[in-house]
């Protein structure tokens, strides 16, 4: 195993949701941590998270190389958890990839981990599937022995899928649900940090691999949001949107500001996005996954009729 206490490792998106936990995992392991961001003012909260000195920052962005090379100068690890939905897929999910991985590559960097998804496929029918897998494929080129981490929906506190659930289910009496049927296999945001750390602190015996990560649990879109609402104590009413309707929703008014759904999300949610069978997972790291209702009431208290405070004072 590599001691990365003292080592310096980069993190790109880190001031992100998961880089958040991510670098938390590597600081309490003693790593020397730079976070690379195009407006570092986005991570200047992961600097309590360490000692004096022990958090950089660097401004970077994955779309130009020269901002990517003297980020990556002098680190030992290099974890690019950069990726876009919309128009510049291609550009920061494929060539923003290749960019770091052949910057770290040059550096001599003795790690990557590169954060792709779920249904990365070259043969998807959803431009961001195809634009996952093309990022992955341009990682191994440039770095063989990089190590590939696809999750499936990552949940947490400050997620942007439960909580933008539970918000609906918050203001709605009358909840609509597109995709009712499709499954996620929802992975806590902690469990994906600590395989991460695992790779860095032992990259050999992970080197040049693909990991799938998923929760314990498979659950529907449906029964997602039914239990949110059982958790937040909302009575609502959920209404499946026919998938003829989803679809020309996503046609009509996906391009627009706003939409409640795109085009590509909508192909995205004709398949399941769940571990694959034979997939080598958490099991390979030692780590046993999280179930969301082991961690989802800590943040659910601020969508009760209650809020928060209010929860808690009924609770004393």
């Amino acid at each position: 195993m590599m001691a990365i206490d003292g080592k310096l490792i980069c993190i790109f998106g880190g001031g992100g949701f998961l880089g958040r936990y991510i670098a938390e995992q590597l600081l309490s392991r003693g790593a020397l941590v730079r976070i690379a961001e195009r407006n570092i003012k986005n991570a200047t909260h992961i600097k309590p998270l360490g000692n004096l000195g022990q958090v950089q920052f660097a401004s970077a962005d994955v779309t130009k190389k020269e901002s990517v090379a003297r980020a990556v100068h002098g680190c030992a690890a290099v974890i690019n958890l950069v990726g876009v939905f919309g128009s510049q897929m291609e550009t920061v999910n494929v060539s923003g990839a290749r960019n770091v991985a052949e910057a770290a590559a040059a550096s001599g960097c003795r790690t990557l981990v590169q954060m792709s998804a779920i249904g990365a496929d070259l043969q998807s029918p959803s431009r961001y599937g195809r634009s996952k897998a093309e990022g992955e494929q341009a990682v191994r080129e440039a770095f063989p022995a990089a190590t590939i981490l696809r999750p499936s929906i990552v949940f947490g506190r400050e997620d942007a899928f439960i909580n933008r659930f539970a918000g609906m289910i918050q203001m709605l009496p009358i909840v609509p649900i597109i995709g009712g049927e499709t499954k996620f296999q929802p992975i806590f945001v902690g469990d994906v940090a600590d395989t991460v750390a695992k790779i860095v602190e032992n990259p050999q015996s992970y080197a040049g691999q693909s990991y799938e990560l998923g929760g314990p649990e498979i659950i529907s879109m449906g029964e997602l949001n039914r239990r949110i609402a059982k958790m937040t104590g909302r009575e609502r009413t959920f209404v499946d949107i026919p998938d003829f309707a989803a679809k020309l929703m996503a046609t009509m008014i996906g391009p627009l500001p706003g939409a409640p759904i795109t085009s590509d999300q909508y192909k995205m949610l004709q398949k399941d996005n769940i571990v694959s069978e034979n997939a080598a997972g958490l099991d390979a790291f030692g780590i046993s996954p999280t179930p969301l209702a082991a961690v989802a009431r800590g943040w659910m208290e601020k969508y009760t009729a209650q809020g928060r405070f209010g929860a808690r004072a009924k609770a004393s």
